[in-house]
């Protein structure tokens, strides 16, 4: 009765449109009062143990880190330097959609953050130079995708403290192969379409000197993902004492050196970061009094019996995560579906040899698949809000880009050195 009516009013809560961190805290609840066993605040310390964890301060800092970044105007560089680098090839402003969101990749680690921050200026641009607004909207919410993939990432944070003795470095690590891979398969396919509907490109070359100013321009923004990545690896740091270190690498840069930002600036984007991180951890904790309940009821146990039962074969194993994952990302934001799904799921995966690094990246893209999908795909949501279209114009573009990431998926889970090749390299897979 108590997993019946868990699921029953997640159900009921999340038909009505309530959102999904209520409908995870209120099902909890509502099962906790007809299970009848458990004093009610229990929720109150098992929400609260969900969020101390050191780790997770990377999410606030990193968030800020982008806000600033955003605030100096650092990221207008890097969609310059994007321009520089493609513009030459057909269907130039959506190979830049694109690029600029692998380099955005390396500074906040959020699909969400992508679309709000780059959305704007890419279908500005977009639809300037006639690209069709159903299809840029399109093409930047599906290349948004490729933020939680390429280091740092939010979702690899969550699935290292929800899965517990899995590396953050290594999985950081472990996505840049499959990022890189996704966002070239994109720009394949953008310049498919790109040639075949005539879209518009730069039609003069820019001379080494220019490139080399503009490149002078983004240096800065570009260095802070290298200063991550090898401050983790070298020992320097952690990867939450990472995240501070981009916060202060951000501030030192656009107060003194590019000099845009101020008071009022900084104070902005210490709202909206801190809007944002509110609402990340709060799922976070209500997920986790979910995941909690699952665990009590023994769901973990009988899930284990169920694939046993299935199949002996890790490669079946997969198969049935993927198309799970899939339907749960279509429904669930990506970060509470990894608290609740990654205690269940990496264990077993652990029992059928599959690695732990490698586990993770399958669960992390496998969910950021459900950001681009109806009905609670944020990004497909997000870029629906700024283009200022109906869903469905936009939902028509996106196929597409979601068979693109599911053929992406199926590669990384079934070619494992895509992801592990990195890590091994670097020591974190003997």
């Amino acid at each position: 009765m108590v997993i019946v009516s868990l699921f029953i009013i997640l159900a009921v809560c999340m038909l009505f449109g309530v959102p999904i961190a209520f409908s995870l805290g209120i099902s909890s609840f509502g099962s906790l009062l007809i299970w009848g066993k458990i004093p009610l605040r229990v929720m109150v310390q098992r929400m609260f143990t969900g969020l101390d964890s050191f780790t997770l301060m990377a999410i606030p800092f990193f968030m800020l880190a982008g806000e600033l970044m955003l605030e100096a105007g650092m990221l207008d560089n890097l969609v310059k330097f994007a321009e520089a680098l493609v513009g030459r090839m057909r269907g130039a402003l959506g190979h830049v959609n694109i690029l600029a969101s692998m380099f955005f990749s390396g500074i906040t680690g959020s699909a969400s953050a992508d679309v709000a921050a780059l959305g704007p200026i890419e279908m500005a641009m977009m639809k300037e130079a006639g690209y069709e607004v159903d299809y840029s909207a399109a093409l930047t919410a599906a290349s948004s995708t490729i933020g939680p993939i390429i280091p740092p990432s939010i979702p690899m944070v969550v699935y290292a403290v929800a899965a517990g003795n899995v590396s953050i470095g290594g999985l950081f690590l472990a996505g840049f192969i499959p990022g890189i891979l996704l966002g070239v398969v994109m720009m394949i396919y953008h310049y498919y379409l790109s040639v075949k509907r005539n879209y518009p490109y730069r039609k003069t070359s820019i001379s080494f000197r220019q490139f080399l100013i503009i490149f002078k321009e983004a240096i800065l923004s570009l260095l802070m993902p290298a200063i991550i990545l090898f401050g983790i690896l070298g020992g320097v740091f952690t990867a939450t004492e990472a995240s501070a270190v981009a916060v202060a690498y951000a501030f030192i840069v656009g107060l003194f050196v590019i000099k845009k930002l101020n008071f009022e600036k900084i104070r902005k984007a210490l709202l909206q970061s801190g809007l944002t991180t509110g609402m990340s951890l709060f799922l976070i904790a209500t997920a986790n009094i979910f995941s909690w309940i699952l665990a009590t009821q023994q769901v973990p146990q009988l899930a284990t019996n169920f694939f046993l039962s299935v199949s002996n074969s890790p490669l079946v194993y997969l198969l049935l995560v993927n198309l799970l994952l899939l339907v749960v990302g279509c429904l669930m934001d990506n970060l509470a579906a990894l608290v609740i799904f990654a205690p269940i799921l990496a264990p077993i995966a652990t029992m059928f040899g599959i690695n732990p690094l490698h586990f993770g990246i399958i669960m992390v893209v496998n969910l950021i698949v459900g950001l681009i999908t109806p009905p609670v795909g944020l990004c497909l949501l997000m870029a629906c809000t700024i283009s200022k279209i109906p869903l469905e114009r936009i939902v028509k573009q996106i196929w597409p880009f979601v068979r693109i990431e599911i053929g992406v998926l199926l590669l990384i889970t079934y070619v494992p050195n895509l992801t592990l090749f990195l890590p091994r390299y670097f020591g974190y897979v003997r």
